[in-house]
């Protein structure tokens, strides 16, 4: 069997794979997380728990890879203590980075979980406002670090002061120069990523609609809307189902990929590192489908955990036996 074969691939770095993975997090976050016997309002919560991590969605990404074995470099904005502690905890976990040092001090974003985690509430911060010569400081360093076979994951939200055109203009110099483009977004900044022409964008369903205001409530929307998002410019579609997997949209072919079970604990993050999987897996040397097999066990991994924590290795192997991937 095909899954079986999966662990006599070449190792990461091996001539068959991709030069290097960057991941570009511009409005990144130092995630803090409380537990509470039960989730009230209009009261004072009592934390039993509590628990820090280095946020944003492409630093989610690095988390995964560096879970897998592989190496990335973080790229984002950062600023102030908060972004000290960002680049600390990172380069603690062995993952590098290339700031660019804004005024200012980066976001903290709260989440308030319930004991059963059957409920949560998330808030978020905007992030300081980024002026256009920090921007055009980033932009530099990604020319310079672009080359021919180069994965570059784009992920997260915007913050202040930059333009939702922003994620279109590093695709188009990116894949210029040859490397593959991956992108994470929502809203505007989605839109005009897509018609930059990224190899993979990964909506999740909501996003899906609320990009082409198509109903995504069954799998037929799903596969309509994944169509006309390709139309926009992308070459491959990824939908992210939460618990139910992910919809895949390459060629002319949908597949569907049905997660594992697994008791979930807190999905937060899990989008994301069903999009570090996917990128071990293409690093690899491994096709969309197979490499989404990985995405989807490192998904299910994240979502298993308490905090922000991501799927060890010895976790995503185990739960990528029992993904299965059909024909939509």
């Amino acid at each position: 069997m095909l899954i079986d074969k999966l662990w006599e691939l070449p190792a990461c770095g091996s001539e068959l794979s991709y030069r290097m993975i960057y991941t570009v997090t511009l409005n990144p976050a130092v995630d803090r997380e409380l537990t509470v016997p039960v989730l009230e309002f209009d009261t004072v919560l009592r934390a039993t728990q509590w628990q820090v991590d280095c946020g944003g969605k492409g630093f989610n990404v690095s988390r995964m890879l560096k879970a897998l074995g592989t190496a990335s470099l973080a790229l984002g904005f950062a600023g102030g203590r908060s972004g000290e502690m960002l680049q600390d905890g990172l380069h603690a976990l062995g993952i590098a980075t290339d700031f660019v040092w804004v005024p200012g001090e980066t976001r903290t974003n709260v989440s308030v979980v319930s004991q059963n985690h059957d409920h949560y509430l998330k808030a978020n911060e905007p992030g300081p406002t980024i002026s256009p010569e920090k921007q055009q400081e980033l932009a530099g360093k990604i020319r310079s670090l672009a080359k021919t076979g180069d994965l570059w994951v784009l992920a997260g939200s915007l913050p202040p002061g930059v333009a939702p055109t922003i994620y279109a203009e590093i695709i188009a110099v990116v894949q210029r120069r040859g490397a593959m483009a991956i992108l994470d977004t929502s809203g505007s900044a989605l839109q005009h990523g897509c018609e930059a022409g990224p190899y993979l964008v990964k909506p999740n369903a909501n996003e899906a609609h609320r990009l082409t205001g198509l109903p995504v409530d069954n799998q037929a929307g799903i596969i309509a809307a994944a169509a006309a998002v390709r139309k926009l410019g992308p070459a491959n579609i990824v939908v992210s189902l939460g618990r139910a997997g992910a919809l895949l949209l390459e060629d002319q072919q949908a597949w569907v990929a049905h997660s594992p079970k697994i008791e979930e604990h807190n999905p937060i993050g899990a989008g994301d590192s069903l999009v570090g999987g996917l990128v071990w897996g293409l690093q690899a040397g491994l096709g969309l489908k197979e490499a989404l097999r990985w995405g989807i066990a490192c998904g299910a991994a994240t979502a298993s955990l308490n905090g922000t924590a991501v799927g060890t290795r010895a976790l995503v192997e185990s739960l990528a036996k029992h993904v299965e991937i059909r024909p939509a």
